[in-house]
């Protein structure tokens, strides 16, 4: 892998240094949002995200949940891209011992209720307690269901999930840092309620065409402006980081 920004040539880095470019800064709350897209935009192929992404993305996305306290994503997306939640081996444990973190971070996953059954392998065969963040519309029987298949629910928001309070609920328990891997709706509403801190954005060296999305949708809000941290390439994928500029 290569670095070719700020260096201002294509300088290789190891795995040592590429570790070290995406460890989280040491904030009270940092959140990183990750998405794959092909040359021309599309967020996925097919429904999923996953033919989109490349050995040199996932090695990046891998880096993102090891070194992160909660992965956070949309119900949808969990059931979409069939989310089990973190199953480390030993270099993810080695990883996370080295940098002071549990072994196994949770998983947030953010519904009004439709979208998420009990039975959601994101909640029954996640390793440890699945968080599921919702409002207080969400039936009681779903709420009472999801307990019993080994889920904590957090209240945040009446008729909506109220992003900012369930952000807010993740680092009272500690897990100040979040790492979120979707969907696009989702993405979409923590942009607009100013609460992403940087982007982690792979070009996937593909040309798809067709319906397919992008990788933030919802209402129009004020555009965020970003400033490009880092830029690495490897086999024709081009990593970005992006970091928010405060509104």
């Amino acid at each position: 892998m290569h670095q070719i920004w700020p260096t201002g040539d294509a300088r290789p880095i190891d795995d040592g240094e590429l570790e070290r470019l995406y460890t989280y800064p040491d904030r009270p709350r940092w959140l990183v949002a990750n998405f794959v897209a092909s040359t021309d935009g599309a967020v996925e192929v097919g429904g999923k995200a996953r033919p989109l992404s490349t050995p040199p993305d996932r090695k990046v996305l891998q880096l993102g949940s090891d070194l992160a306290d909660v992965l956070l994503i949309g119900a949808t997306t969990a059931m979409v891209e069939d989310f089990r939640g973190v199953h480390p081996d030993q270099h993810t444990l080695a990883r996370r011992h080295r940098h002071g973190l549990a072994d196994i971070p949770p998983t947030a996953v953010v519904t009004t209720g439709r979208s998420l059954p009990a039975d959601a392998p994101v909640i029954t065969q996640a390793r440890v307690p699945t968080l599921v963040l919702t409002c207080a519309t969400a039936p009681d029987a779903t709420r009472r269901a999801w307990t019993d298949s080994g889920a904590e629910v957090v209240i945040a928001g009446e008729e909506t999930v109220d992003l900012a309070a369930a952000v807010a609920a993740l680092t009272e328990r500690g897990l100040r840092r979040i790492d979120c891997e979707g969907g696009p709706h989702l993405f979409g509403a923590l942009t607009a309620a100013g609460l992403v801190d940087e982007l982690r954005l792979t070009i996937s060296p593909l040309l798809t065409a067709g319906p397919a999305g992008r990788i933030a949708t919802g209402p129009p809000t004020t555009p965020a402006d970003l400033t490009l941290a880092t830029a690495l390439a490897e086999d024709d994928t081009l990593l970005l980081r992006y970091l928010t500029r405060p509104r």
